[in-house]
């Protein structure tokens, strides 16, 4: 039986993961990327590795994008052929008037662009935990279903275009809160004597549990924060489209307002490559240590 085919720009910490799953899932996946090294990796998981970003449109019906700027995914909306690629299910965290540009410009070109932000990171990627917050045109969202079912574990749909990625501003407005306050409970632990490792098991069974803690309590609790799931560095780029949404709308947010000072000081610190666990590390600068 033939393998369906699946397009992926952008093989990076999370496209590299969805596409290695997407196979799994028995998915022909041909992929690009401009990074020599990300190219390597998807042909070595088993890929197919296409020259340029036409070639990849021109592989598959359904196009997944998962891209690190606003301008990248400008230049691919003006890089998709006609009637090549018929969905294209961006995935990326982005600003909404970015997304728009791109569905406009790639609607006269007959395709079909899907705000389908996700929930997880680098490392849930892998494991196919991930939740798809998808928006766009019904119709077309319900044929990528098989696709999107083959990298995560829930699928929401949320109505109109746009829809997708105001949710995935509101998840990541806890993220970086619920991802503070975990370092926070991981130094009180260890300075109190206890276990760090077994308070991070023992909080993750209780009232305070997040998935912050879950994923990235053991990273702080190894204060290990490389290789990283999501850098700092480009954790803010989404710390910035949450701050200019949340203003746009003048939502209170003063919790994630206070988070923003935390993450500054992780990139001022030589943090910026490392996991945003690191903000466990900036923490313990303060006050005494263990």
């Amino acid at each position: 039986m033939k393998k369906r085919s699946v397009g992926m720009l952008g093989l990076g910490i999370m496209g590299s993961a969805m596409a290695a799953n997407l196979m799994k899932a028995g998915f022909r996946v041909v992929g690009y990327d401009p990074v020599a090294a990300c190219r390597r990796r998807h042909r070595k998981a088993g890929g197919i590795v296409a020259p340029d970003i036409e070639t990849v449109a021109r592989s598959a019906s359904i196009l997944i994008t998962s891209l690190p700027s606003a301008a990248a995914l400008n230049s691919i909306s003006n890089r998709i052929p006609d009637k090549t690629a018929k969905i294209i299910i961006e995935t990326s965290t982005l600003p909404i008037p970015a997304k728009e540009k791109a569905r406009q410009r790639l609607a006269k070109a007959g395709v079909t662009l899907l705000d389908c932000p996700l929930s997880g990171t680098g490392a849930q990627a892998k494991t196919g935990d991930l939740v798809v917050f998808g928006s766009g045109i019904s119709a077309k969202y319900k044929k990528t279903v098989p696709v999107l079912q083959g990298f995560s574990r829930s699928q929401y749909y949320l109505g109109k275009f746009g829809n997708g990625s105001k949710m995935k501003f509101a998840a990541n407005l806890l993220v970086a809160i619920h991802n503070v306050s975990s370092a926070e409970a991981v130094i009180l632990a260890r300075r109190s004597g206890l276990d760090p490792a077994l308070a991070v098991r023992v909080l993750g069974d209780g009232a305070g549990a997040s998935r912050m803690l879950q994923v990235r309590g053991p990273l702080m609790v190894r204060r290990s924060y490389l290789p990283a799931t999501v850098t700092n560095l480009t954790w803010q780029k989404d710390m910035k489209i949450i701050g200019d949404f949340v203003r746009q709308l003048r939502s209170p947010a003063p919790l994630f307002t206070a988070t923003k000072a935390v993450y500054n000081a992780a990139m001022a610190q030589g943090h910026a490559r490392h996991d945003t666990a690191a903000v466990c590390a900036v923490l313990e600068r303060k006050g005494r240590k263990p």
